[in-house]
């Protein structure tokens, strides 16, 4: 173990140090909390994290007791593109330039599609998120990639919300949100497309954050052998990010949690 006699002889004469009741809760906590999160949790999001179940503790503490646990995050990787647009398709204009915090829960989505690697082979994801919360309110997946992915996606989303006519739906110029079938089904519900342009991913950046954190905090921990193992796993990082995962930009919440404050505030149900 390259410890010298004299240094082993000199920690075994050290007293040990005791760990009261508190402080214990606190570790066994972190752990739960940084498991939970499949080792995706750093110092900031484990603080704010503690803070809202009554710890108290600043982040030079938590990033202090994360490295003595060594309970360390795991770097992500760079953005690709996966649509392309076909250029015989209509473009609709950019209405949110780059503007990602609504003042009220439907008033703007966004949807993207991203590609999950099985040993089965490829799966592709379609999410639409709702920008107001952060919260993703419709998905789908499947082994194409086709206009029917996203069309699924977004009828879920319609299915659950009911959003008033003269939402606005953010993509970017795909040929699957480009397509007539699609931009009739918007029509139909009453919603405005909006698209930003074909690889620039800071025009739809909110979703492609979601995206990254779904592979990197949580899919790539694991081995995905199956097409309905990830589907699975897919299932249940929606779950813990629309439920538990806390947001800087939803004041350190939730998106669900987010979306209450707001119904309490305004009366609206």
């Amino acid at each position: 173990m390259k410890v010298s006699k004299s240094a082993y002889y000199d920690w075994c004469k050290r007293p040990g140090k005791l760990i009261d009741a508190k402080e214990l809760q606190l570790r066994r906590r972190m752990k739960e909390l940084f498991k939970a999160s499949r080792s995706s949790l750093g110092s900031r999001e484990m603080m704010k994290a503690l803070r809202a179940e009554g710890f108290k503790i600043g982040r030079y503490r938590v990033r202090r007791l994360m490295k003595r646990m060594s309970l360390k995050v795991t770097q992500r990787v760079a953005y690709k593109v996966t649509t392309k647009r076909k250029h015989s398709d209509a473009v609709a204009d950019n209405l949110l330039n780059q503007n990602f915090n609504p003042v009220a829960p439907n008033h703007i989505w966004a949807g993207d599609v991203t590609y999950c690697r099985t040993g089965e082979g490829w799966m592709y994801l379609a999410v639409v998120m709702d920008l107001y919360s952060r919260r993703i309110v419709g998905w789908a997946i499947d082994k194409t990639m086709t206009t029917s992915l996203v069309l699924r996606a977004l009828i879920m989303a319609y299915n659950l919300r009911r959003p008033p006519k003269g939402l606005v739906f953010h993509s970017d110029r795909g040929s699957q949100y480009t397509s007539a079938r699609y931009r009739k089904q918007l029509n139909r519900f009453g919603i405005r497309a909006s698209m930003g342009d074909v690889g620039a991913c800071w025009d739809n950046a909110v979703v492609e954050r979601f995206f990254g954190s779904l592979k990197h905090d949580w899919l790539f921990k694991v081995s995905q052998p199956t097409r309905e193992q990830m589907k699975k796993d897919v299932a249940d990082y929606i779950r813990y990010y629309n439920l538990q995962r806390l947001h800087s930009a939803n004041g350190g919440r939730s998106p669900v949690d987010h979306e209450l404050v707001f119904k309490n505030v305004s009366g609206i149900g």
